[in-house]
């Protein structure tokens, strides 16, 4: 089946997009308001642009009525927190997906302890297995709902567990047990099985005898 963007409703392409890429990271962003006041909210339009420099980008929406507490904050210029989910945290991180009114501690309302940053203002959410605190290099206005947030990675926390060699930089990624988001409403995904295919050289691939066609 066709389906030509440029003459559907915007509605039906964001179904098709979020029903076919998956899973998805979760971006559990904590941001603050320039009273200093912590909020939490995830986003699942989240991915790593690059390595060097290390760059993520978030794409923000919007309310009817202006920005969501998380776009405005990001304006403040105070850095902030992208949080991963981990299976543990899943209901929790929920709780901060409601439409709170602006001011509301979802944080709080979730039941979530904090820790400190190192280097920018809002704290990371001290369960979740991955904190990387971030500061926003540019924001994209894509339109009148959406806008697109590149930011640099300054510092990451890992939980101690999952760390095979801090040296190396080696880790467990299994063991931080991350959802991805799937489709409709309210669908997630734990890891499940595994799948290791190493890359291959083209000297072990034309070695292989494996099909070419």
């Amino acid at each position: 089946m066709y389906f030509d963007l440029s003459a559907i409703d915007r509605r039906n392409a964001y179904k098709l997009m979020t029903s076919t890429i998956v899973p998805r990271p979760i971006a559990w962003v904590v941001s603050q308001d320039e009273q200093g006041r912590n909020n939490a909210a995830p986003f699942s339009f989240f991915g790593a642009m690059s390595g060097d420099p290390p760059i993520v980008c978030i794409g923000v929406g919007s309310r009817p009525d202006g920005p969501k507490d998380t776009g405005a904050n990001l304006r403040v210029d105070s850095g902030f927190v992208v949080n991963m989910v981990s299976a543990a945290l899943l209901k929790r991180m929920n709780v901060t997906a409601i439409d709170f009114a602006p001011g509301v501690d979802e944080l709080q309302a979730a039941g979530l302890a904090i820790a400190a940053s190192h280097k920018v203002a809002p704290p990371r959410i001290a369960d979740s297995p991955v904190a990387m605190e971030c500061v926003v290099r540019q924001i994209l206005d894509m339109g009148p709902e959406r806008r697109i947030v590149v930011a640099e990675i300054l510092a990451f926390h890992v939980r101690d567990d999952a760390v095979l060699d801090a040296d190396r930089c080696y880790i467990d990624t299994p063991n931080l047990d991350l959802v991805g988001r799937m489709h409709g409403g309210g669908w997630y995904t734990y890891q499940g099985e595994l799948v290791e295919v190493p890359r291959w050289s083209e000297a072990d691939w034309r070695a292989s005898g494996e099909p070419r066609d």
